[in-house]
């Protein structure tokens, strides 16, 4: 029950009423807390778990790990022998923009070590 503050003609407001915003913040984390699990979850089915090797300038070892799905990458640099160690296939081709001859690996496969690409798409459609 409100108290009459003597020194005030208003009418003060109790310790308990002032708290109500906090126990409304509570739940309103909790629910965007689980709505970021939720899309952190979703966002891995979206990518080809697992990593995808290749072989660069000077014979050096590229990877990329849960590289995206259905996303045409081209390579920066010269690029060859493919190895897809993700649980989807893949698709490398000999030109940018994923065009050119198409060369398609199923997980855990290789391409010949000489193969050389221009970009790569993972899961296509």
């Amino acid at each position: 029950m409100p108290r009459k503050d003597p020194r005030m003609s208003t009418t003060a407001t109790p310790v308990s009423a002032k708290a109500t915003p906090v126990r409304l913040c509570r739940p309103l984390a909790a629910v965007l807390g689980g709505l970021a699990l939720a899309l952190t979850a979703t966002g891995s089915a979206l990518a080809a778990d697992g990593t995808f090797i290749w072989i660069g300038p000077q014979g050096k070892a590229y990877a990329l790990d849960n590289p995206p799905d259905d996303k045409c990458l081209d390579m920066a640099q010269e690029a060859r022998g493919a190895r897809n160690g993700t649980k989807k296939p893949l698709v490398v081709y000999t030109k940018k923009r994923c065009k050119g001859s198409a060369l398609r690996l199923a997980p855990g496969r290789s391409a010949p070590a000489n193969a050389r690409f221009a970009s790569v798409v993972f899961s296509p459609r």
